[in-house]
C-alpha cells in the first residue's frame, strides 16, 4: 500500500484547511442539545452545504463533490484539527444517507438526500426499545398494514438527536407472529406525524440529548419503506456497518484528541506541573490514534477496490470506542483536581477545557452502536470462527 497522497489529494486537504480557517464561526455554538444550540447547528449545516463541505463524498446532484473516500478521510481529518462545530445531523448524513444510496428508490433519493445534506431535515435514530438494547432482533414494535398505510404502536429509548430532530429511521415489525429477524421493516418516520409523541430524557448534565418515542396509532405512508418490507434486517446491517465502521467515527476525531494530549502533557512539562509517570499512556494514546488512522485507510483502499467491509466493522467499534476514554482518561489523570471542574470554570484554565466533557461522552462509546460486548461475540463467531458457547 502507497501511504503517499497523491498531489490532487493534497491539494483538497489544503483547500478543506484554508476553507475552514476562513469560515468556522468565532465564538463557540451553543451547546448542540439545546434549542438554541440544535437551531444553530442547523444554521451551519447550511453554511457547510452552499460552500460544498457537507457532503463532499456525496454526488453533486445531492449537494457532495463526489470525491473517493480517502479525501473524505482528510476533510475529516482537516475538519476536528480545526475545532469546527460539531455536525447535529451525524445520524442522517452517515449512517441513514449511505443506507438510503444502497437500498432507496430513485422518487426517495430525491426527496430526501439534498434536504439531509443542507440541514433542512435532521433525523434520529429510533432502533433501541426498553427491552431491546443491543439485541436489535428482539425489537416489539409493531406496524400493522392498512393499504397505503402502516400503523406503528410500540415504544423507542435513546434516540439520540430525538428531542428536536425532523425525521426518525426505524426499525419495526411488520409481520407480528415472526421472531428475531424476520419480519422486521426499515421505515422513515416524520416526528410530526400524527400519533407520534417524543419525550426529552436529560443527561447527568441536564441536557436532553435523548428522547423517548412513543407510537400510538401513528401513521406511516408506504412510500417511507426503505428496502422491501420484511427485509428490514439486511438493510439495518448496512446502517450498523456504517455505524460501527469508518463512516461514524474516523480518524480525525481520535487524531485531533491525541494531539491535544500531547499538547498538554508539553505544556504541564515546561510549568513543572505534569506527572512524568504518565508519559507511556500519553504515548501509547497517541499511537493508537495513529494506528487507528492507517488502518482506516486501509479499510478505505480496501472499499474503493470493491471489497466490503461486513463483521469486520465490530474490530473498529471496539478500537476506537476504548481509543476515546483512554485518550480523555489520561488527560484527566495528567490534568489531577482540576479535570474534574466543568469546562466553564475558570480554573479549569485552557487546556481542562473540553476533557470532562469528552470524557463523559466516551463513555458512552463501548455502548452505542452496539455494546462492545456483542461486538466481541460478532468477532470470535464470525471472523474467528469460535464455536459459540
Amino acid at each position: 500500500m502507497d501511504l503517499r497522497f497523491t498531489a490532487d489529494q493534497r491539494d483538497f486537504r489544503d483547500e478543506v484547511r484554508t476553507w475552514l480557517a476562513e469560515n468556522i464561526p468565532a465564538e463557540p455554538l451553543p451547546p448542540m442539545d439545546t434549542p438554541e444550540g440544535f437551531e444553530a447547528h442547523r444554521g451551519w449545516e447550511r453554511i457547510l452545504f452552499d460552500a460544498g463541505w457537507s457532503v463532499v463524498n456525496w454526488p453533486e446532484a445531492y449537494g457532495g463533490r463526489e470525491v473517493g473516500l480517502v479525501e473524505w478521510l482528510l476533510f475529516e481529518e482537516e475538519y476536528y484539527r480545526s475545532g469546527a462545530p460539531g455536525r447535529v445531523n451525524t445520524n442522517g448524513i452517515t449512517l441513514l444517507g449511505p443506507t438510503l444510496f444502497a437500498y432507496g428508490t430513485p422518487e426517495q433519493h430525491e426527496r430526501f438526500m439534498r434536504p439531509m445534506a443542507a440541514g433542512d431535515e435532521i433525523w434520529a435514530q429510533g432502533w433501541s426499545e426498553p427491552d431491546s438494547g443491543s439485541d436489535l432482533a428482539s425489537i416489539s414494535t409493531k406496524a400493522v398494514r392498512d393499504g397505503e398505510w402502516f400503523v406503528l404502536d410500540g415504544q423507542k429509548t435513546w434516540c439520540s438527536r430525538g428531542a428536536w430532530a425532523d425525521w426518525l429511521f426505524c426499525i419495526v415489525r411488520t409481520e407480528p407472529d415472526s421472531q428475531r429477524h424476520r419480519g422486521l421493516s426499515y421505515l422513515l418516520v416524520p416526528t410530526d406525524a400524527d400519533g407520534l409523541d417524543r419525550r426529552p430524557v436529560g443527561r447527568l448534565d441536564g441536557e436532553p440529548a435523548f428522547a423517548e418515542v412513543f407510537f400510538d396509532g401513528c401513521r406511516v405512508h408506504e412510500s417511507n419503506l426503505l428496502g422491501a418490507e420484511g427485509e428490514g434486517w439486511n438493510v439495518a446491517m448496512a446502517t450498523t456497518s456504517s455505524e460501527r465502521g469508518l463512516n461514524l467515527r474516523a480518524p480525525g476525531r481520535f487524531l485531533a484528541a491525541a494531539d491535544r494530549l500531547a499538547d498538554l502533557y508539553r505544556d504541564l512539562i515546561e510549568a513543572g506541573t505534569a506527572d512524568e509517570g504518565l508519559l507511556d499512556e500519553v504515548v501509547r494514546a497517541w499511537t493508537g490514534a495513529q494506528a487507528y488512522r492507517w488502518q482506516t485507510y486501509r479499510t478505505a483502499a480496501h472499499l474503493s477496490g470493491g471489497g466490503e467491509l461486513g463483521a469486520a466493522s465490530s474490530l473498529g467499534k471496539v478500537f476506537w470506542s476504548e481509543l476515546d476514554v483512554e485518550l480523555h482518561a489520561t488527560a484527566l489523570r495528567l490534568l489531577g483536581e482540576r479535570g474534574e471542574l466543568v469546562d466553564s470554570a475558570h480554573q479549569a484554565g485552557q487546556h481542562g477545557q473540553g476533557w470532562m466533557s469528552g470524557y463523559l461522552f466516551s463513555l458512552s462509546g463501548p455502548i452505542y452502536a452496539g455494546t462492545n460486548e456483542i461486538q466481541r461475540n460478532i468477532i470470535a463467531e464470525r471472523l474467528l470462527g469460535l464455536p459459540r458457547k
